[in-house]
């Protein structure tokens, strides 16, 4: 499998509109390169760009969805759209992934459970997801989380309990903690004998610096590619069958005792 992750910049000097297309337009561009494309959380408002959440807030089916769809469907790729501020019809929001498939099926929408802020921001203008999400896709079986979710391992070992062996996460990562970025990265994919591939932002959202440096790492924890700090596209391959190898070779996973739970969903 080729993935492509796209570190978008956000510029708050750009209209969400302009960047929506220029997004399309890179997604576009993966046709024949990739079979997987990821975008970042967040990157048509920007991850700390709080007080712009409930006017850029937009329905599941909105201008995003629209957009994406188009784009996966056009360059025939899984494309992982990152995540965006859902208004449901309730009037809540949500911090809600969109996973579509190589014709523009959207196969998978996850809420975010984490959500971040201590008490501000996100975590009180955004509800709580609920539930774990995995999707068959490419001949494998991947579970989606979003960045703060990196930090609570709990949530990917019930996306492996559900049979994940590859998991996507989309971020909004800020620069001053890029070292717990790249560690808790190489943490979730050695204990979880997966594949880990997180996408992050460039640029700055709202005065706070981002992490970039998007990475795929393999079921040892050995980086395979790692971008730098500014808007680029990190594009590599790896073979999802490694996953199988490396728990026959060493059955970690077989061995647990604590926390053993039903499958989930």
């Amino acid at each position: 499998m080729r993935a492509s992750l796209i570190q978008v910049a956000v510029d708050e000097g750009e209209s969400t509109a302009s960047r929506r297309a220029r997004v399309a337009s890179l997604v576009r561009d993966q046709a024949g390169v990739a079979d997987l494309v990821m975008l970042p959380e967040l990157w048509t408002t920007g991850a700390f760009a709080y007080q712009r959440f409930a006017d850029e807030a937009e329905p599941i089916d909105g201008p995003t969805h629209e957009t994406m769809a188009k784009a996966a469907s056009d360059a025939g790729v899984w494309l992982h759209a990152g995540s965006i501020p859902e208004r449901d019809p309730d009037g809540s929001l949500y911090n809600t992934s969109l996973l579509f498939s190589p014709s523009g099926e959207l196969t998978a929408a996850y809420r975010k459970i984490h959500r971040f802020g201590f008490d501000q921001g996100e975590a009180v203008l955004m509800g709580a997801g609920t539930e774990l999400r995995t999707v068959r896709l490419a001949g494998t079986t991947a579970g989606l989380a979003t960045c703060y979710d990196l930090r609570f391992p709990e949530l990917f070992r019930g996306l492996v309990d559900a049979g994940a062996e590859v998991l996507l996460l989309s971020a909004g990562w800020p620069e001053r903690r890029r070292a717990h970025w790249t560690l808790l990265a190489q943490a979730r994919a050695v204990e979880n004998q997966a594949f880990v591939l997180a996408c992050g932002t460039a640029g700055t959202h709202a005065g706070v610096p981002q992490a970039g440096h998007s990475i795929v790492v393999d079921p040892w924890g050995e980086v395979l590619a790692q971008a730098g700090a500014e808007e680029e596209v990190l594009t590599v391959e790896f073979d999802p069958a490694k996953v199988a190898t490396v728990r026959e070779q060493f059955p970690a996973l077989k061995d647990r005792v604590l926390g053993l739970a039903a499958p989930l969903r």
